[in-house]
């Protein structure tokens, strides 16, 4: 329960934008005459207390709809005084000059002052209505810059921009001073966060839940040694978009033991308690008043933990410690997990996440519920949603909550559970199917493990009614494939269904007799009278002799004639430990993937075994990505030309609407206006690339982009390489046929390398090793440069992204799962060179195989000539060995690329025989690139194709994919607010 707290007052103030006088009624000052009202000191507003449910005093529901109807008509001067007034009343700042960092902030709780109002009148009509309302759970939400996109789904960008300019700064220069919240790192937490936005803007009652990390991941920085890694400490200067919640935090425990209480419930006792406190961020829809709500939790401990008698004594080390080790929990996304601490505190971090959510959402619930409480309800007033297997201990969580704290029996609390929970797979990768160490975890969370136990117990008996004894053989192969614990030992009950006839492994002595038996029996005859011969001559058989022979005879009886299959007892020299996706998928009533293809491949060989069992339970929901922050905000211009040419700005609520562009594609008065607009945002890029690199860049050459995390399965690696073989081959080349063979190329690439991914951060180094070399040679010029941008983001990528004429998506043939910056990229005209993976498939469906460069294996192939490889029948493209030996010759410098070029060859080993077939398809790339400079050189050609990209994309909004899983899993439907 969240602890209790005096009424939550937001200490801000309205004049002059909105000043309340008399009764509460809200009035302009300033609008229209300029006016300007009379100082005061800043007025403390009470607001509802969102989180914990309690009406406090506030505004009246009259002023709230007063004050959000003032917002559409107020002007620029009203809005410059009111940033003018938080700039004074901020406490961050010295009162001296505005400067553009002071601006943001002032900007910001400005803007703050918009959203907070329908925020609690969202969330208070929720409540009010007892709706059924949507969780999202997720470790990252890449949330980019929240300024513009604020005022942009308030609809006053216009208003902010003039105001700012009468204070004599500029929007832009402000909105650049917001640091990217550093929450995510790639297109897990950005999917989360167009999630967020799209469920906003059409109406949907949900909530995103995270962790507030304090220095993200990290940030990047590129040196001569490749990328290294520094704090990215985001919340130096505070976050103004955050109210933090000291009124709303929850108990989380570790460690510990579990007893059972004389009522029979289990009781988890003792070990170490923590306190997650609430930090809320609103999410405010496009044009609606529908605020919803993003909590972010920190980690501490309460006051009492902390040691005043050994601060006292001098051990300032240990009175703080409790305090430390509770902090680190939300200090770093995705830890180091090579050392178990590593290990446990990714644990702790997961478990955090789904214990205080979930104590959050039984919360509501309850107080929602009041008197005519009924835990059945519970699936009807809440859908959970998994975003990946790192909440996966929601399942366990709720059940302990429901069983151990709400007194419900095992049954009950599972059809609970079951019918709540819903669990999305993102990666085919099996490192990112996680599983954990059993040891760890039964350390760390002793309960949950007896009730993971108890699922995987209950498990394993459904598939034996569903499979039988008879195919002992099959029953062993669905058990190994479905199984929640991996390598632990079957219980009794189910071990009894593998025992044997045990194998007789006869003595040496015996086996010796029965061959000197055999070798004699030529000689029968002899032995016969022999034996005839000793019988009549036989002395009686002596009392020791006997006793030896019985001994025999009843070790003999006595030896067991079945033996227990190896298959029911775990191997100690494996690790046991609890494979999460399994758990995620008997948990949840429903499982989907992100892209069409994904969604096969998780029916028909990640899951195909539980696929089998629940059919039913699997589904797809294709991604998508929101509009608004994606070509509304971040391509302006591109915005302004479709809502002109279709005669209609509707396209940003309905994206349907951006079809009808394809009747322009060949007008040559818009491929003329999309001309221009693409190199105004080139230009852009060109003023990034100066100010981050130091490179100087030509605005007329192709800009061709590969921006996303840096992995194997990606292949940045196959990208290098094609510039590597394009260099080479102008190297060969006099000037005047370079000129005439290749179209001029700026090669852009961006993303991190996660730190300890030692092969991934080589590739990064060999990215900027042949940057420095190609951008430095003066017989190449403009004709060819590589681009790394360091420390990529979602605001890196709103200024990259409208300018690229070439993107890449180019991973290994069934190993993306769905992708989503190739639909930013389509969406904005730009042309796609990729594999047929992830939601490449569709997008190519979409705007046209003649619009799409596609080359390379397909899924069904892979195994195949993975298998090939290893039997030594690949035989590399003499191209792809040529470009290799010139990476060797040295011309990219000293380091040494050995592992990196090794990783290509031989036909097995760890790290080697080319698992992501980069020289497979290597050849089929290079040709294909040709066909993009053929395509490039007929500018009109390229931009229809541009365009047909554009009009090609409405299926990848996001709201689409909303609409989907609410009508699909979550059952909720939009709630307007009156």
């Amino acid at each position: 329960m969240a602890t209790a707290s005096p009424p939550l007052t937001l200490a801000t103030s309205y004049p002059p934008l909105a000043a309340a006088a008399g009764g509460g009624r809200l009035v302009v000052v300033g609008a229209g005459g300029g006016g300007v009202a009379p100082r005061r000191g800043p007025r403390g507003l009470a607001v509802r207390s969102v989180a914990s449910d309690r009406e406090v005093q506030g505004p009246s529901a009259s002023a709230e709809e007063e004050l959000s109807s003032v917002l559409s008509s107020i002007d620029s001067s009203a809005i410059a005084s009111n940033i003018k007034h938080h700039a004074e009343f901020t406490p961050l700042f010295s009162p001296d000059h505005i400067s553009p960092l002071k601006a943001y902030h002032a900007t910001a709780k400005s803007v703050f002052d918009a959203l907070i109002m329908n925020w609690n009148a969202t969330y208070d009509y929720y409540n009010r209505m007892n709706v059924k309302q949507a969780y999202y759970l997720s470790m990252e939400f890449l949330q980019g810059r929240a300024l513009t996109n604020a005022i942009g789904n308030l609809e006053l960008t216009g208003q902010y921009a003039e105001a700012l300019k009468q204070l004599g700064q500029n929007l832009e220069d402000v909105a650049s001073q917001e640091p990217d919240p550093a929450l995510g790192n790639g297109g897990l937490g950005r999917l989360a966060s167009c999630f967020l936005d799209s469920l906003a803007t059409l109406n949907y009652p949900a909530w995103g839940y995270g962790l507030r990390y304090r220095y993200g991941l990290f940030k990047q920085i590129i040196t001569k040694d490749g990328q290294e890694e520094v704090a990215e400490n985001w919340l130096e200067m505070g976050n103004p978009w955050e109210i933090v919640r000291n009124d709303v935090s929850y108990p989380v425990k570790f460690y510990g033991k579990v007893v059972e209480g004389t009522d029979g419930r289990k009781h988890w006792i003792g070990g170490e308690n923590i306190k997650a406190v609430a930090h809320d961020v609103p999410i405010p829809g496009y044009k609606t008043k529908t605020t919803n709500n993003l909590r972010l939790w920190s980690t501490t401990v309460p006051s009492q933990d902390f040691d005043l008698g050994a601060f006292n004594a001098g051990d300032h080390a240990k009175a703080n410690q409790a305090h430390l080790n509770a902090e680190k929990i939300c200090h770093v996304l995705y830890p180091g997990d090579e050392s178990s601490e590593g290990k446990v505190l990714r644990l702790k971090q997961q478990y955090t996440l789904c214990s205080a959510s979930l104590q959050d959402i039984i919360s509501r619930f309850e107080t929602r519920a009041g008197d005519s409480l009924n835990w059945e309800d519970f699936p009807s007033k809440v859908a959970v949603q998994m975003n990946d297997t790192h909440p996966t201990l929601c399942i366990p969580e709720l059940m302990r909550i429901l069983i151990d704290v709400k007194g419900l029996s095992w049954n009950k609390a599972w059809s609970i559970t079951e019918r709540t929970v819903a669990y999305t797979n993102h990666t085919v990768l099996p490192e990112a199917l996680e599983k954990w160490s059993l040891d760890i975890m039964q350390k760390l969370l002793p309960r949950h493990v007896e009730i993971i136990e108890t699922i995987d117990g209950e498990l394993m008996n459904g598939i034996i009614s569903k499979y039988g004894t008879a195919d002992i053989s099959l029953l062993k192969q669905k058990l190994k494939e479905m199984r929640i614990l991996d390598n632990v030992d079957l219980p009794d009950s189910i071990a009894k269904l593998f025992i044997k006839p045990k194998e007789k492994k006869e003595s040496p002595s015996k086996s010796k007799e029965k061959l000197l038996v055999k070798s004699l029996e030529s000689m029968a005859e002899v032995e016969e009278k022999i034996e005839s011969e000793e019988e009549e001559n036989i002395l009686p058989e002596t009392a020791e002799e006997k006793a030896e022979s019985e001994e025999i005879a009843d070790a003999e009886k006595e030896e067991p004639e079945y033996e227990l299959d190896p298959f029911a007892k775990s191997d100690p020299k494996l690790p046991r430990v609890v494979r999460m996706a399994n758990l995620c998928v008997v948990g949840g009533h429903s499982v989907n993937g992100v892209a069409e293809i994904h969604s096969e491949i998780v029916k028909q060989d990640v899951f195909n075994s539980f696929y089998e069992m629940w059919p039913a339970k699997f589904q797809n929901k294709t991604n998508g990505v929101t509009p608004r922050r994606w070509i509304r905000f971040c391509n302006p211009e591109l915005s302004a030309i479709i809502s002109k040419w279709i005669a209609s700005d509707e396209w940003v609520l309905n994206t349907d609407k951006l079809a009808e562009l394809k009747k322009f594609a060949d007008n040559e008065d818009l491929q003329s206006e999309w001309r221009t607009t693409k190199r105004n945002n080139k230009m852009k890029v060109v003023s990034l690339i100066r100010d981050q690199t130091g490179y100087v860049v030509s605005p007329d050459a192709m800009f061709d982009v590969q921006v996303k995390r840096i992995h194997e399965y990606k292949r940045q690696l196959l990208n290098i390489l094609g510039i590597v073989y394009r260099y080479k081959k102008m190297k060969e080349m006099d000037a005047k046929d370079r000129i005439k063979s290749f179209v001029p190329r700026v090669c852009i690439f961006g993303g991190k390398a996660f730190a300890t991914y030692v092969q991934a951060k080589r590739i990064v180094k060999f990215i900027t090793d042949v940057a420095a070399t190609v951008n430095h040679d003066p017989d190449i010029g403009d004709l060819l440069k590589v681009v790394f941008v360091p420390d990529y983001n979602v605001s890196v990528a709103e200024t990259l992204i409208p300018a690229s004429e070439l993107s890449q998506h180019i991973s290994t043939a069934g190993m993306e799962a769905s992708g989503t910056s190739n639909m930013k990229f389509s969406m904005n005209g730009c042309i796609l060179i990729g594999t047929l993976d992830g939601a490449n498939v569709e997008i190519r469906e979409e705007v046209g195989e003649e619009n799409f460069f596609l080359f390379g294996a397909e899924a069904p192939e892979i195994a195949g000539l993975r298998k090939e490889r290893a039997q030594g029948k690949f035989v590399p493209d003499p191209r792809f060995e040529e470009v290799k030996k010139y990476v060797r010759s040295g011309v990219f410098g000293t380091s040494n690329y050995d592992e990196l070029m090794g990783s290509l060859e031989g036909n097995e080993g760890y790290g080697r025989a080319d698992y992501f077939l980069v020289g497979k398809d290597f050849p089929s790339y290079i040709e294909c690139q040709e066909k993009v400079d053929e395509a490039y050189r007929d500018q009109k050609l390229w931009t229809r194709m541009s365009i047909l990209n554009t009009a090609g994309s409405p299926k990848f909004s996001s709201d689409r994919t909303i609409h989907e899983y609410a009508k699909d899993i979550w059952d909720i439907s939009p709630v307007i607010l009156p």
